[in-house]
């Protein structure tokens, strides 16, 4: 059944009896219930809020913009009962962060909840306004990630009017820079890490991943690393090439470990990518790292030539044996009269589909069958991209993709399906719900 249609439109009570069960006999707790009722009265307000966060630009750069939405944010946590403080990052040249926290009782799970503040879009984009149509949206951030935090809020509510709020510890970290990470990054995430390690579960509030309209659980990310490789060679009128004076050129030895790379690099889920190049008498590449001012003539051996590009991966220690091959053949075996060297940036992490990440996606499930909705199956991770939880995946078990499900996300084109906000709320405040039960391992 589409999860795109009357499901993600229909009451609560609606939803389950479409999925096979009726709220009178599915396995839900009278509190359980109560969360469901709460989520649907609490649509339209929270559709209102999503309409309001939209409609301030708070692009990563966008400083001032950033900490508008985490000041209209802010209310909405403490009327939760949570401490909420802001985080500046101005070593990291970025706005800040918003932490909320809740005690809750001594001794049980710590939940950690991720979600962001920041755009892509910046001021200058055309793209600016929130527009509803229906049960549908568009707008900057819409979904990604300002959909992810209003269900994040929706969740909480929820909790608050069934009483499993009361007993649960909770921190929500929202990152101000999630888009475009400041540097250094040791003290941009200094405070997600921090809460990592605190927590027993982090949940990760952007945006749910279907397939052919059926709802995805994603347990894994892949990291997002760059790389700069650069090769030199003797300079001297083409006429020499390839002589045993003038050597082969810089541009041929670049080619060379190119070439070496997609022969030599594939293995399963990995992916490399070289996304800017060039060469000649000279090349400049800028400080933003996006241009390459390349001189030169075609009768002159080039002296210089420069590659940049990324590779993904989906455990850290993948990513080493990737990165000390990649060193090695950049290094070693070069044509004559040449050298090179590599220089990598390694952003976002990898976060692997751990055992503990699976066994909290069979507990959504769970929940998804007393609910009477679908199993939710492990999407592939190479159809999710890098993401906030990665930073805390080595000391917490993870879930990724509580927000709502959309398109077009981080172009003119995002949309939102505002409905899935109902069953992804129901979800996550069942979730938290009874992992507030359950004992602390920290």
């Amino acid at each position: 059944m589409s999860l795109r249609g009357p499901i993600a439109r229909g009451t609560v009570a609606t939803l389950l009896m479409l999925g096979g069960a009726s709220l009178a006999h599915a396995a839900l707790g009278p509190a359980e219930k109560t969360i469901g009722a709460s989520v649907e009265a609490g649509y339209e307000p929270s559709v209102a809020l999503l309409e309001k966060l939209v409609n301030q630009n708070s692009g990563s750069m966008n400083l001032a913009g950033v900490k508008a939405v985490a000041d209209m944010l802010r209310p909405e946590f403490e009327a939760l009962g949570f401490a909420v403080r802001w985080v500046p990052m101005d070593r990291a040249k970025r706005a800040g962060h918003l932490i909320a926290t809740h005690k809750g009782k001594a001794g049980t799970t710590k939940m950690l909840l991720i979600g962001h503040l920041d755009t892509v879009f910046e001021p200058d984009s055309p793209f600016q306004s929130f527009a509803r149509d229906g049960d549908f949206a568009t707008g900057p951030g819409v979904a990604d990630d300002k959909g992810g935090v209003t269900t994040m809020l929706l969740a909480l509510k929820a909790m608050r009017a069934a009483g499993t709020l009361r007993a649960a510890n909770v921190e929500v970290v929202l990152t101000g820079d999630e888009e475009d990470v400041g540097d250094p990054k040791a003290v941009a995430r200094a405070d997600l890490i921090a809460a990592g390690k605190r927590a027993d579960v982090a949940l990760d509030f952007e945006g749910l991943s279907q397939e052919d309209g059926k709802d995805m659980g994603s347990i894994a990310r892949r990291s997002s690393n760059s790389w700069t490789l650069t090769a030199t060679g003797k300079s001297g009128h083409s006429s020499g090439i390839f002589s045993e004076k003038a050597g082969d050129g810089a541009i041929y030895e670049l080619a060379r470990i190119i070439t070496a790379f997609r022969k030599e690099l594939p293995e399963p889920n990995l992916t490399f990518n070289v996304g800017l190049i060039g060469g000649g008498q000279s090349a400049e590449v800028d400080g933003d790292g996006v241009r390459i001012a390349v001189t030169g003539k075609t009768n002159i051996i080039p002296p210089v030539a420069v590659a940049k590009g990324d590779f993904r991966t989906l455990s850290e220690e993948q990513t080493q044996r990737v990165r000390d091959r990649m060193q090695a053949i950049a290094t070693s075996g070069h044509l004559p009269g040449t050298s090179a060297g590599i220089a990598f940036d390694l952003g976002y992490p990898s976060m692997a589909p751990t055992a503990g990440n699976k066994a909290l996606l069979a507990k959504l499930n769970v929940i998804n069958a007393d609910l009477g909705l679908p199993e939710m199956p492990a999407l592939d991770p190479l159809k999710r991209g890098a993401g906030d939880i990665a930073f805390v995946s080595g000391d917490t078990d993870g879930l990724v993709g509580l927000g709502p499900t959309s398109s077009g996300d981080h172009s003119p084109a995002e949309k939102v399906d505002l409905a899935s906000m109902k069953r992804q709320a129901i979800r996550a405040a069942i979730l938290m719900s009874r992992l507030a039960t359950e004992k602390s391992r920290k």
